[in-house]
């Protein structure tokens, strides 16, 4: 007995085709049609793209250093999580509820008006500091004004603290999340606790932490903008608001300047989630 065998795949159907187009259509369309929005306003981008950049620089400084002394306080901070002495998993504690159930502009705020004049009136002041530092190298001449440093360096501390609070629970559960019969395994190896983090959880937990990790990164660039609320402190955003203030007489030139700097936004950050993916990816091949 001969049996027939027939395709029982699902042709696709016409309008699911007909709609798959139309949105690469319609993509299209607002692609051109914002390239052309630009064009319109090719004399602006010219005059203003130098500036915009200059700043832009200044946010990626922010957003570097942030995040690596964000990381810093996060990965200490996990560690005292998971401690075995209750003092330092309590002092973690109070540290990641206390920043995370504070708005971060009041954080700032309070790192540039409440501990710069604190630190002032003891005597500790980082700008004094930081210019004995480059007189001794002959370099003073290269330190910003004090305003402009004093905005920096708290703005720096400010977004590293709080988003070392986030990071902490983020380095927490990667920590967590991995079998626990691992680090036995480990330890009946003959691997002391160190080694074990080093060289049995941390690779594992790093995979597991990027994509959140990658998150608040690119929402810490974003965050930068909030700097521009103490003063001093030239960075993108800043730099929009000098930009398209002066245009009032011109809404639709005033918003193109918005666009324009949030456009230069999204080529900081976008290339970070592509990044991110990357590593994911490359990092879960074995898995």
């Amino acid at each position: 007995m001969q049996h027939v065998v027939t395709d029982t795949k699902e042709k696709p159907r016409l309008w699911f085709n007909l709609l798959d187009k139309s949105f690469y259509v319609v993509l299209l369309a607002a692609v051109g049609g914002f390239v052309y929005y630009l064009y319109g306003y090719r004399d602006a981008i010219a005059l203003d793209l130098p500036v915009l950049l200059q700043a832009a620089g200044v946010t990626i400084f922010l957003t570097i250093v942030s995040i690596i002394l964000a990381t810093i306080f996060g990965f200490i901070s996990a560690l005292c999580r998971l401690s075995r002495f209750r003092g330092l998993r309590w002092l973690a504690f109070v540290y990641v509820e206390l920043i995370r159930g504070t708005p971060i502009l009041v954080q700032l705020l309070l790192w540039e008006y409440g501990v710069n004049i604190g630190l002032a009136s003891l005597g500790l002041d980082p700008y004094n500091g930081a210019f004995q530092i480059m007189t001794v190298l002959q370099s003073n001449s290269l330190m910003p004004s004090e305003v402009i440093f004093d905005a920096t360096f708290y703005g720096i501390v400010g977004l590293s603290f709080n988003y070392g609070a986030y990071l902490t629970e983020v380095f927490r559960t990667g920590i967590e999340s991995i079998d626990k019969g691992q680090s036995a395994a480990a330890l009946s190896l003959g691997f002391n606790s160190w080694q074990t983090m080093r060289h049995i959880i941390l690779p594992q937990a790093i995979r597991i932490t990027i994509p959140p990790f990658a998150n608040y990164f690119i929402t810490l660039v974003q965050d930068t903008a909030l700097l521009s609320t103490i003063g001093g402190v030239i960075e993108l955003q800043q730099m929009t608001t000098s930009l398209a203030s002066p245009l009032s007489s011109d809404p639709n030139k005033q918003v193109f300047i918005y666009i324009f700097g949030a456009l230069i936004f999204l080529c900081i950050c976008y290339p970070l989630a592509l990044l991110a993916r990357y590593l994911e990816g490359r990092m879960g091949v074995a898995y």
